[in-house]
Parts: structure tokens; sequence; C-alpha cells
């Protein structure tokens, strides 16, 4: 006679093992417009190349050439890869835009997955699970905007302007996530305030959430603030 046994998991608990262990899940093509100083990131088979671009490689004919370098700098091939991430904003309206049709483009003719990130939930990858409730927070134009997620980075908030003094009168004690790229922007007093993280923005980190699905999959659009 024959006896199976079988442990339950949390789903929750497997999402984080999988994330954890499993570090080469994917191999996907990483382009980031939306800022003056913009990125390509290529991961396959645990190896990670980057390269940085300036704001005149945003125009989409000059970003699929640079793309095209890139992957030829370092004997790569878009066949290579399974998927497609691009960094939805918020950000230059003509480099998001350019961006997106290149990605989508890229994908169509080779078949591949594309999945969109934005540079709120960006930053907030590093603390999934370790605390209630994060508030990141983006400078753009003179403007500060806040959108909040729960732990398991689940939007909770839409994004909303806020003041100066709203920041630093009503989120001292919240925990707050900016990204370092972006810190230079930020008035020095939030910059001072406690329970504040100054993040890296890391490639890497996007494969983490798209594991847990929490990268845009459907209707993938450049996020425009006002």
């Amino acid at each position: 006679m024959v006896f199976s046994s079988f442990i339950f998991i949390p789903k929750d608990l497997l999402i984080d093992s999988i994330s954890s262990i499993n570090t080469d899940i994917m191999n996907f093509l990483s382009i980031d417009c939306s800022t003056d100083v913009g990125s390509l990131f290529v991961k396959i088979e645990n190896r990670t190349f980057i390269e940085v671009l300036q704001s005149d490689k945003s125009n989409s004919d000059l970003l699929m050439k640079k793309i095209l370098d890139f992957l030829v700098k370092y004997n790569l091939k878009l066949d290579d890869m399974s998927q497609v991430f691009v960094n939805q904003g918020p950000g230059n309206f003509s480099g998001l835009r350019g961006s997106l049709a290149v990605a989508k483009g890229v994908c169509l003719s080779k078949n591949l997955n594309i999945f969109g990130y934005n540079t709120f939930i960006w930053p907030c990858a590093k603390f999934y699970n370790k605390q209630d409730f994060i508030y990141s927070f983006i400078k753009f134009r003179e403007k500060y905007f806040i959108k909040q997620y729960d732990k398991k980075l689940n939007s909770i908030s839409k994004i909303k302007e806020i003041t100066k003094d709203e920041i630093l009168n009503k989120y001292d004690d919240k925990f707050k996530v900016i990204s370092k790229k972006s810190s230079k922007y930020f008035d020095d007093k939030i910059l001072k305030l406690k329970n504040l993280s100054i993040v890296d923005l890391d490639h890497n980190d996007l494969e983490s959430l798209r594991i847990k699905g929490l990268l845009d999959e459907n209707f993938i659009k450049p996020l425009y603030l006002t």
C-alpha cells in the first residue's frame, strides 16, 4: 500500500521562497527613459549588464539603435530573452512615449511578454512584507506626489499631489521611500525626516515584483502627472 502526504504551504510564503531561491527564473530587458538619465538593463542566466542613457537617447529611433548597440557590445541577443520591462513613469512625455513604443515593438516582433513598472513602486520593492504601510514620494516639475502601499505592495491609494508642509507635518513618523536618483530634487527638510529610506533603484528588483504579480501587464501606458 502506498501512502502519500501533502504539506500545505501558504501562498505568501511560497512566493517569498521562490523569489529568494530561484534567482534565474527569467531573462529580461529593462528600459527606463523616465528621466534625463535613463538606463538599459539585461539579465541573462544570472549575468547582468547595464548601460546609462542620456536624454537624447529617448527618441524612438535613437533608442532602438542604442538597444541594438548595447546587445552587440555584450554579445547578447533579443532571442535570449523572454520578457521586456519598461518604466511607465512618471517622467518626460517624449521619453516615456518613445520607450513604450519601442518596448511594444520589440515584444511584437520577437513574441516577448511586456510588463510595465513605475517609479512609485520600484523603490518600494526592497521593503516587501517589511512595513505595514509604505509611502512613496516623487518630486516632478517642482511638485510633490505621494502613493501609498500595504506590506504586500498592493496599492491602497491613488497618486495625489501633496505640499512640502504636508509631508513635514503629516508624514514624519510614517515609513517613507524616495529614489536616490530623485533625492537631489527634494527639500533638505524632507530629507532629514525620520523613517525615510533613500533607495538605489535596482533593475534586479523588477524580477521580484514580476514574480509577485505587481507589474502591469494589461493596457500598459505612460504614467503622466499634471
